[in-house]
């Protein structure tokens, strides 16, 4: 398939891609990298805190008597309080509120204090880049626009890209063969990385937009807007009793059979406008959550309306499991990732190809591979110092990553810092895997923390076999 345009156009798409993918190489490879391990951010979460109780069912009764002592221990407890219910795939309860965030076992005692440095850290990463949160979400949803951009002009500058989709050429110079895989990769994960891009978009754009929105349509008044959007709280004026939990569960069991509750939180609590929202999945939706509200005695009130409201706030609590393909089970998430890691690859060789094109080197040329093949090396190590020594994720990582880029400027030779870089990762993965069973013992050899070390494992063998079968040849 060949579509037609005149060649001075195809010439500006090309130059306008090639820009606008220099300008962003760096923060769209970070912002692609953290977001396609994050997709298995429920398994990263339980291999950080293994030694835990897990569970799939709660007696409701007992959420009641969580929430009573609570109450109790903390006599002024004010703002939200949010109580995780245990189901399939993050089978774990959890108490967060003011006072802390603790995991809850089955007979409703507190557990553990609820703490996931690394994976935070790498959400943090992928949603601010650990900016402040509303400039650093804007960043990234700037990104997410410009590579909707790059994907549009990149289809646009390749007139015969479709035709070349199964064209690559084994034992072409480096430059032609990096411009084939940018190619192939651009072409058949197109409509993955559209979604993402345009999705990942929105978060962002969307702090914008709503101070505009409120300002043209609501006066100024965020909270109309945030109303209009996401439904308005009730009025209520209440003598302040504890919340019951367990009657709202049940009568949301009878009124909407199907849904599926995985949260209870306790709105204004321990006020006499409190009252709780019960957001449980639609196995038949794509939203995050349908939001069901009860007052303090679970007397149903309403629901938010994201399955039966206006389209626009249905698909406004969608884009969050289409961004991160939680919908489908593991086999999607797989998906994700395996489409994650390709776009990750597009991502790299486009910088590849404007190197290998350029007639000189000089420090970008040092510095590019040492950033790129670093980024692995600070993924894995801040999360073994984070695991040995609580140290915080964020600092390990970006002290590794310039670390490694550093390494790239020293030795000058973009194959040598690309093997010594890769070697580490490969070595860090299974040093990794080695001592959380070393830290967590039995803990570290069921369910998903033995799922998560035996892939660190089998990773870091294929890679250092893979590099020792390139050097053969």
């Amino acid at each position: 398939m060949k579509f037609s345009l005149p060649p001075a156009l195809v010439k500006r798409y090309l130059q306008s891609h090639s820009w606008i993918g220099l300008a962003m190489a760096a923060v769209l490879y970070l912002v692609c990298i953290s977001g396609t391990v994050t997709v298995f951010a429920q398994y990263l979460d339980r291999w950080e805190q293994p030694d835990v109780q897990e569970f799939t069912q709660i007696d409701t009764a007992i959420l009641n008597n969580v929430y009573r002592d609570l109450v109790e221990q903390t006599p002024d407890l004010a703002g939200d309080v949010l109580v995780m219910l245990p189901r399939e795939g993050i089978p774990r309860a959890s108490l967060v509120s003011s006072q802390g965030a603790w995991l809850l076992n089955q007979d409703g005692s507190r557990g553990k204090v609820l703490a996931s440095p690394w994976t935070n850290m790498l959400i943090s990463l992928h949603d601010h880049l650990h900016l402040p949160a509303t400039w650093g979400m804007i960043v990234v949803s700037i990104t997410g626009v410009l590579m909707t951009a790059l994907i549009v002009s990149g289809f646009l500058s390749h007139p015969g890209i479709f035709r070349d989709a199964f064209h690559f050429r084994q034992g072409a110079s480096p430059r032609l063969q990096q411009t084939d895989l940018h190619n192939r990769l651009s072409v058949w994960a197109a409509p993955f990385h559209l979604i993402i891009a345009v999705s990942g978009a929105y978060f962002g754009v969307a702090v914008l937009m709503n101070a505009i929105i409120a300002s043209a349509f609501f006066g100024g008044d965020d909270e109309a807007r945030l109303a209009e959007v996401f439904g308005g709280p009730p009025t209520l004026e209440q003598e302040v009793v504890p919340v019951n939990i367990s009657r709202a569960l049940a009568t949301l069991e009878e009124i909407v059979p199907e849904a599926d509750p995985f949260y209870v939180t306790i709105e204004d609590a321990n006020s006499p406008s409190q009252y709780m929202l019960i957001g449980a999945h639609h196995t038949d939706r794509l939203i995050y959550a349908e939001q069901y509200r009860f007052d303090q005695n679970g007397d149903y009130i309403d629901n938010v309306g994201y399955t039966d409201g206006p389209v626009g706030r249905q698909a406004i609590f969608s884009v969050f499991r289409v961004h991160f393909g939680h919908f489908g089970g593991l086999p999607v998430m797989l998906l994700y990732g395996f489409l994650g890691i390709a776009l990750c690859v597009v991502c790299v060789s486009g910088v590849n190809i404007w190197l290998n094109k350029r007639k000189h080197k000089d420090v970008i040329n040092d510095i590019w591979p040492g950033f790129v093949w670093g980024v692995p090396v600070a993924i894995l190590g801040s999360a073994l110092i984070s695991l040995l020594s609580g140290l915080s994720a964020v600092s390990a990582f970006w002290l590794l990553l310039a670390l490694s880029t550093l390494l790239g400027l020293v030795i000058k030779t973009a194959t040598i810092t690309r093997r010594w870089l890769i070697t580490a990762s490969a070595l860090l993965a299974g040093v990794l895997a080695a001592v959380h069973a070393l830290v967590y013992g039995g803990d570290a050899f069921h369910g998903v923390a033995l799922l998560i070390n035996i892939s660190l494992l089998v990773t870091g063998c294929l890679v250092i076999a893979l590099m020792y079968l390139r050097k053969q040849r």
